[in-house]
């Protein structure tokens, strides 16, 4: 029988099971015993149509099936067949803000920064790059291409943590860092470019101060601000390399874009969970042809909330730390020239049972920004063509920390629900009733007679994100007005209100 690898964030509809033996003879047969047997794959597997999302790859062996007869690619007893999402993972969504389109620019050839007499060393350089220099097939040339380039990293999170470590430990000579948010002390469990005293405080600023006193040889820039379709080209024009490390499809899909407009070589990692995804995107090879790019490899994102962030799913501690290096060794690749890089590969690592996988991925000619016909030639709206500009344009009624808190003290008549995980009420409640996100999904029916249409009903999460999604699903298709987002979630109302409790 064939051998069907379930991804982690599909596996929960799995019973957690990572590898299903199938008896089908085709990919569409595959796929169809897999929802027969497991139903609530079914929507992450299929559209409407009774088609293969877009954003779903499947690979039999190494050869993505739209490389070779689609659904219609037969499958042997000794076939493996190894399903792989779209997922998001690395910085919190605070690195993207959409804000409509932007004119774009003619792309440029973007060959490797070739060394120069500015990329002289000092004796105290040589010393500290001693063990580059002296290895055979790296050595003087390939530091002195890393100490002459410039390397844009975008998120300063997660992954963004070990990519900046590592590159200006590397001797990167400029690094470029983006991202507008501050130091939380959920991030310290996996963000190892931070610690307790930078609490509260801007990402760029601390990560700033951090390596300036790993590597004091190095110039870093940073941009405290959005990247959104008004400023991506003008931030990622003046760079060598972009390494993206974001957490949101908007954000994945604006960077890619603007790469392969500007010409530039793309480092992509993703992290959720347990697994991590490592390729390089637009790069070009010794003929100046460009490699495949993200839009290859998922030519549309998933429906808004069908994949969840880290901050929604977690992720295992280490797992960025892994998967953000062999980010920085794809950039340090890229730029040197030495080894090959993931360029027409695209790596997956399953930390649970320890095992790798690389697949093929190639150009495809539909490729909306440079397919044989392209359609997009400026960076457009990614909210919108993310679909989360639509869900957004109802505006949710919301309540503070301070205004609960008032309705609490003062006696008045709510209804409080909780719709974070089970383990996640066990760290941390306020007195909530439990009825976790999928559950409201899944089950609106039985839980729209739970909610009392009478008085103020108060939703909350860890952070508002779950808490937003229940009430549009309830809201939709139950007509409900007297639903309340808690603005912030269980954190704002542990830092205004009860600080006592455990934030997590």
């Amino acid at each position: 029988m064939a051998t069907v690898i379930i991804p982690t964030p599909l596996r929960k509809f799995t019973n957690n099971t990572a590898r299903l033996a199938v008896s089908a003879g085709t990919i569409q047969d595959t796929v169809n015993e897999l929802t027969l047997n497991f139903p609530d794959l079914k929507k992450h597997l299929l559209d409407e149509g009774g088609n293969i999302r877009s954003y779903v790859n499947i690979f039999v062996g190494n050869d993505d099936i739209r490389n070779l007869q689609q659904e219609h690619t037969a499958v042997k007893e000794d076939t493996v067949i190894s399903i792989v999402p779209a997922i998001a993972g690395g910085a919190p969504d605070a690195t993207f803000s959409g804000n409509g389109a932007s004119n774009g620019a003619s792309p440029t050839k973007q060959d490797a920064p070739a060394p120069n007499a500015a990329a002289a060393f000092t004796r105290e350089e040589l010393a500290r790059y001693d063990r580059h220099i002296i290895i055979p097939g790296f050595g003087m040339e390939a530091q002195q291409k890393l100490k002459a380039a410039k390397v844009l990293v975008i998120g300063s999170g997660g992954l963004g943590s070990p990519v900046l470590l590592y590159l200006a430990a590397a001797g990167v000579g400029t690094i470029g860092i983006v991202d507008f948010d501050v130091v939380d002390d959920s991030n310290l469990q996996r963000q190892v470019l931070f610690g307790v005293n930078e609490i509260g405080k801007p990402k760029v600023e601390a990560a700033k101060r951090r390596l300036e006193s790993l590597n004091p040889y190095i110039n870093l820039r940073i941009y405290n601000t959005h990247l959104n379709s008004q400023n991506a080209l003008d931030i990622i024009r003046d760079y060598d390399v972009i390494a993206d490390g974001t957490d949101n499809f908007p954000t994945r899909y604006l960077v890619n874009d603007a790469a392969v407009l500007l010409g530039k070589p793309n480092v992509y990692a993703s992290i959720f969970q347990f697994e991590g995804q490592v390729s390089v995107f637009n790069y070009k090879d010794s003929e100046g042809y460009p490699g495949p790019n993200y839009r290859d490899l998922y030519p549309t994102p998933p429906p808004p909330g069908l994949v969840p962030s880290c901050a929604e799913g977690g992720v295992l501690g280490v797992l960025p730390g892994i998967i953000g290096s062999l980010q920085a060794l794809e950039v340090i690749k890229v730029i040197t020239g030495v080894g090959d890089t993931l360029s027409g590969r695209f790596y997956i690592f399953d930390a649970l049972n320890f095992e790798s996988r690389t697949f093929n991925i190639k150009r495809r000619e539909d490729n909306p920004v440079n397919g044989k016909n392209p359609t997009i030639t400026a960076l457009i709206d990614y909210e919108q063509f993310c679909g989360m500009r639509a869900v957004e344009e109802k505006a949710l009624k919301e309540i503070t920390a301070k205004e609960l808190y008032d309705l609490q003290v003062k006696g008045e008549k709510y209804q409080l629900i909780d719709v974070r995980e089970p383990h996640e009420y066990d760290i941390v409640n306020i007195g909530g009733e439990l009825i976790p996100l999928g559950t409201i999904i899944n089950n609106a029916d039985s839980i729209a007679g739970r909610i009392d249409s009478n008085k103020k009903v108060i939703l909350h999460c860890k952070m508002g994100g779950r808490s937003a999604k229940a009430i549009r699903a309830l809201e939709e298709k139950y007509g409900f007005t007297n639903l309340y987002n808690l603005k912030g979630g269980i954190l704002s109302y542990i830092d205004e209100v009860q600080p006592e409790l455990t934030k997590y």
